[in-house]
């Protein structure tokens, strides 16, 4: 577990305090799902002692085919997620790409989060870091461990306040293959920042299928437990009640009910 502690709102991450869980849909598909989704973790992460942060993207702009759904875009999108955030009362998290997403975006989200495939954009870093939310940044699929310092330095130069968080999603091993290096997920512990593991991407085989990402979403609760029993500090799971259907990262999501049995998994093991 972290020495520092990073707070989105009632939630702390970090230090001593319980087990995070940011999860939700991949896409921001509609109002209904977005709160049939968050209200089911809301209240199973409640019941747990566990701290809970909804996500969902109003765009998804680094997919495989230009043909692939992206999502309602910012405006539309951040009406969307601002009424979810209401709905479900609890902090809200959404991917930005450009750095002129960076302040409306931090109008609606309480942590903004950095796509791994962008973690070493200057320009995206110091504007999200400007805004005074705190940040998530994937690490890079392509980065060591111990390049994510690199990252963390950008931020705190940029704004010296700012609460950072690291999330480990995989590391790429040969075409369409990710692996976990748990070593380096500890070693990036050693930072003194909080770290999360995102369990589905992390199951992710890029370009696998073709024309979009591939998948092993079955091995995503194993690689959850294992984090946690690693000491991470969170845990990133994306969800949906019919991943065949999702509109996005279809191939990755785990069914709304198996992620639920998974909290439990992980609240034996963090205590």
């Amino acid at each position: 577990m972290s020495q520092r502690v990073v707070t989105v709102n009632d939630v702390s991450i970090g230090g001593d305090n319980p087990l995070a869980i940011i999860a939700g849909p991949c896409l921001a598909e509609s109002y209904d799902l977005c709160v049939r989704i968050g209200q089911a973790m809301r209240d199973r992460c409640a019941k747990l002692g566990l701290g809970y942060i909804f996500k969902a993207s109003f765009d998804k702009a680094n997919r495989s085919s230009i043909t692939s759904q992206r999502g309602q875009g910012m405006e539309a999108g951040l009406e969307l997620l601002s009424k979810v955030r209401d709905a479900l009362g609890v902090p809200l998290t959404t991917d930005l790409h450009e750095s002129h997403q960076a302040a409306p975006v931090a109008e609606v989200a309480d942590l903004l989060q950095i796509p791994a495939f962008l973690c070493r954009q200057t320009d995206l870093l110091i504007a999200s870091a400007r805004t005074g939310k705190p940040v998530n940044v994937k690490k890079g699929q392509f980065l060591s461990p111990a390049e994510m310092e690199l990252v963390v330095a950008k931020l705190a130069t940029a704004e010296p306040g700012c609460e950072i968080m690291l999330t480990e999603r995989g590391t790429f091993f040969g075409y369409h293959r990710l692996i976990n290096d748990f070593v380096g997920l500890v070693d990036m512990m050693d930072f003194g920042y909080p770290v999360c593991f995102d369990a589905t991407h992390s199951t992710q085989e890029p370009g696998g299928a073709g024309s979009s990402s591939g998948g092993r979403p079955q091995r995503a609760p194993m690689l959850a437990r294992c984090a946690v029993v690693a000491g991470v500090d969170a845990v990133f799971l994306e969800t949906h009640p019919d991943p065949a259907q999702a509109m996005s990262d279809a191939a990755t999501m785990l069914p709304l009910e198996v992620a639920l049995a998974l909290l439990d998994d992980l609240a034996r093991l963090r205590d």
